[in-house]
């Protein structure tokens, strides 16, 4: 058996008892080393296989060897498995007679939406701006599309080191169909001890404070803040307020 393991956070607060449970029956633990790290105090009798970043190939091909000799294995992911992770990989690379079973966790959007109140109670969208894999030419049109049909939108990725304007080039694509006073909630480290959530406005975003950490949640047309929490009304109040008055 080879599972694909979403850790969330690694926070074991925001793991699944599916998540636990498959950690548990596994004899082979397989991970990106800052995630196996996050739950090394789960781990301390398995065998363990980790390598630094951009090592996912290396990382699933070894998982699928493990699992060939019979082993099972977790290959540990941040996140949701199944979002930016490796799920996909794995599935593009085992063979046919190894059982995969695909392990949920909360995505880095979802938390961070949890701490800055309810930003996504509406249709949003989630954009990557790693052109690692994606042409940043196709990047930027997802922005002006989903700009333009008025989504919330999850920004990954937002920058690094060899990054640091694509964040900027997105906001002015942002700028044209979203106002300038657009609720923006900034999330770094969601459920680590650094932790930082603020929220501003599409102008006033501070592109200093943001990094590879960091998620951003870009509200519609209806978001706004209450309380010191963002929210985008689903309809409900309306719905049936009207309905009332009819």
């Amino acid at each position: 058996m080879l599972y694909v393991v979403g850790i969330g956070s690694g926070n074991k607060d925001n793991m699944s008892f599916a998540c636990y449970d498959a950690i548990k029956k596994s004899d082979v633990i397989v991970g990106y080393d800052k995630y196996i790290s996050q739950i090394q105090h789960m781990i301390q009798d398995k065998q363990i296989y980790q390598s630094p970043m951009m090592k996912e190939i290396e990382r699933s091909k070894k998982a699928i060897e493990y699992a060939k000799e019979g082993n099972t294995v977790s290959v540990i992911c941040s996140g949701d498995s199944g979002i930016y992770a490796m799920a996909g990989l794995i599935m593009e690379l085992a063979e046919d007679d190894i059982e995969i079973k695909v392990i949920p966790g909360i995505t880095s959007a979802i938390l961070a939406s949890s701490l800055l109140g309810a930003p996504i109670m509406h249709d949003y969208c989630s954009i990557s701006l790693s052109d690692l894999m994606t042409p940043l030419e196709l990047i930027f049109k997802r922005i002006e599309l989903a700009s333009m049909g008025d989504f919330v939108i999850a920004i990954y990725n937002p920058k690094s080191k060899k990054r640091s304007e694509h964040l900027k080039e997105s906001v002015d694509i942002m700028l044209r169909y979203k106002s300038k006073d657009t609720v923006v909630g900034v999330v770094k480290k969601a459920y680590d001890v650094e932790q930082e959530v603020n929220i501003c406005t599409l102008e006033s975003i501070n592109y200093d404070d943001i990094d590879m950490h960091t998620i951003l949640i870009i509200g519609n047309s209806s978001t706004y803040v209450k309380n010191g929490k963002m929210i985008t009304p689903r309809g409900y109040e309306k719905k049936y307020i009207d309905k009332m008055n009819s």
